[in-house]
């Protein structure tokens, strides 16, 4: 640092020798009054291109195009300079990092993607068309112009450090969810985040089931294993094709609707609908969707609920339905 700013006044002096030199120069060589020595000294060092004031002579000639030179040579070593002291600096990454700081410090309940493997891209295609706010960490470079989003900052780092976690936002964070491919690091990155933030949902991968057990010990709310989804997935298309099928016919995405299965919390349903049972909601006649899936305050799933289970604080309802019938869906309980 020091070393650039004792080029940086090395090329100040240079430049006000110029001056110096220039304006004397046209006083006595070209016979210019002070005024006009120091007016043809500026254009010409800065090469503007205006004419002479008066006629100059042979030598005249000759200095003002060693001046142009000379300046010429000034001007190129204080680029340099600037470069370089742009570059060392990271100024352009400084403020490029603001940026990204201030958009994060407006999110609010977001959701934290630590790694962008094949695992954490798919995971974060799926919540751009859902337009949540989303924070990826990585440690690789992205190409933002590949996965650049006005709803996702992408933060390069190491999310099993602290500070990492806490640049990308974990405080007001809602979901973390941690794709990377060591269980080492994803357990770890647990411990880190369910001690900086105790309320925060977080969603793990793991490779195996004794993996799975420490990862929930840990403080992960759900753990995923990627190959054994997989595989068994691969063993229902053999078992029950018709079935998956079906399945995948209920996760296609439509253009304005994301999916045919609605998940609704209690949060989610206006104020006139909290502690009402599936009966009173009446959203097959408001609506047209069916309720075929109930999830009580301590976890526990329902399948085909009872029509007097009511809606409590805690509680969601898994909601099927066609396409129109979601979007009428979301209109009455007015959710984006």
């Amino acid at each position: 640092m020091n070393a650039i700013k004792h080029k940086i006044i090395l090329a100040v002096s240079l430049f006000i020798l110029l001056i110096f030199i220039g304006v004397t120069g046209y006083h006595f060589l070209s016979g210019y009054s002070w005024i006009n020595s120091v007016y043809m000294t500026i254009i010409t060092a800065t090469t503007v291109g205006f004419g002479e004031v008066q006629p100059l002579n042979d030598i005249g000639k000759i200095f003002t195009v060693v001046l142009i030179l000379f300046s010429i040579g000034i001007y190129g070593y204080g680029v340099s300079i600037l470069s370089e002291f742009l570059l060392d600096n990271q100024i352009f990454e400084n403020i490029i990092s603001k940026r990204m700081e201030n958009k994060i410090n407006k999110f609010n309940d977001h959701i934290i993607l630590a790694g962008f493997g094949r695992v954490g891209k798919t995971v974060y295609r799926k919540l751009e068309k859902y337009n949540k706010q989303v924070v990826v960490i990585e440690q690789e470079d992205i190409d933002l112009n590949k996965y650049n989003s006005k709803h996702a900052v992408f933060l390069q780092g190491d999310a099993t450090k602290d500070d990492i976690l806490v640049k990308a936002g974990i405080m007001k964070a809602s979901t973390l969810i941690i794709t990377l491919g060591q269980d080492a690091d994803n357990l770890f990155i647990v411990l880190s985040a369910r001690q900086l933030n105790p309320d925060i949902h977080i969603i793990s991968r793991a490779t195996n089931d004794i993996i799975k057990k420490k990862l929930k010990l840990a403080g992960a709310n759900q753990v995923i294993l990627p190959y054994k989804i997989g595989g068994e997935y691969m063993a229902s298309l053999l078992l029950s094709p018709d079935l998956v099928e079906f399945m995948q016919h209920l996760s296609l995405e439509d253009r304005h609707v994301k999916t045919n299965l609605e998940e609704i919390s209690f949060e989610d349903c206006p104020p006139q609908y909290h502690n009402k049972s599936i009966t009173e909601l009446n959203l097959r006649q408001l609506t047209g969707c069916t309720i075929i899936g109930y999830k009580n305050p301590e976890g526990d799933y329902i399948i085909n609920p009872d029509p007097n289970t009511k809606i409590v604080k805690g509680s969601n309802i898994i909601v099927l339905g066609q396409v129109d019938q979601i979007q009428k869906l979301n209109e009455l309980f007015n959710i984006n």
